[in-house]
């Protein structure tokens, strides 16, 4: 191959690679976009709050799991449970439970009865709820009260579901980290659990309807050296 052949091929080629980062960038939008970079997972975990109806196969709900389990914890107790939730019957009632929390809320706080209260219950169900209920599995993070050191599963819990949440990105999946918007009450009601067992929090897990795009600040915002 001559020079001047050389030259074209490597520009077609460089050109062909310039489009790369376009298709996957449009293709996350509505495909499961896997990565093996530790970096690119850092950077590219967002908070979803909507989800496509596309079920999760269980082994790749397992290895999220099993990324949770490594997180570090006080005196290797390991005192942790991950309950899976994929009952569309069992997703519907945490739904009603939201549901009438909202409308207690409402008529407690707000004094609404009538057409305004189903309509301000419809606005922030539509806002709150909705979405955050459309994933097709459920990971509800658990601390053992009853452990040696259960002063320490307000640090333990949160680092394990840190792991959590970077594995599912990794395996193309969103998550978002819910404490209030999906109440402790209503979850332990309605998934049945021991009151042994602190929530940490509960997550969907699901193919975005829309990867969310939030820029963070620049690093340069949060580093404090030696003092203030």
């Amino acid at each position: 191959m001559d020079r001047r052949n050389s030259m074209k091929l490597s520009a077609s080629m460089i050109a062909a690679m310039s489009v790369v980062p376009k298709l996957f960038a449009s293709a996350s939008i509505t495909e499961r976009q896997e990565t093996d970079s530790f970096w690119e997972v850092i950077k590219t975990r967002r908070s979803v709050r909507q989800f496509k109806p596309d079920p999760i196969p269980e082994a790749l709900l397992l290895k999220i799991v099993d990324a949770a389990r490594m997180a570090p914890c006080a005196g290797n107790e390991q005192a942790w449970k991950f309950m899976i939730v994929q009952d569309k019957k069992l997703i519907n009632a945490l739904k009603q439970e939201c549901i009438q929390k909202i409308e207690n809320h409402l008529k407690k706080n707000r004094n609404l009865n009538g057409d305004a209260l189903k309509e301000a219950i419809q606005k922030h169900t539509n806002q709150w709820i909705t979405g955050r209920l459309s994933a097709p599995a459920y990971i509800v993070v658990l601390c053992d009260e009853e452990r040696n050191w259960q002063d320490y599963n307000r640090h333990d819990g949160p680092l394990a579901a840190g792991y959590l949440l970077l594995a599912a990105r990794a395996l193309g999946y969103g998550t978002v980290y819910i404490t209030d918007s999906i109440s402790v009450e209503a979850t332990k009601k309605v998934l049945n659990i021991p009151d042994r067992y602190s929530r940490v929090c509960i997550t969907p897990v699901g193919i975005p309807v829309e990867w969310p795009t939030k820029e963070k600040k620049a690093l340069e915002e949060f580093i404090i050296k030696e003092h203030f």
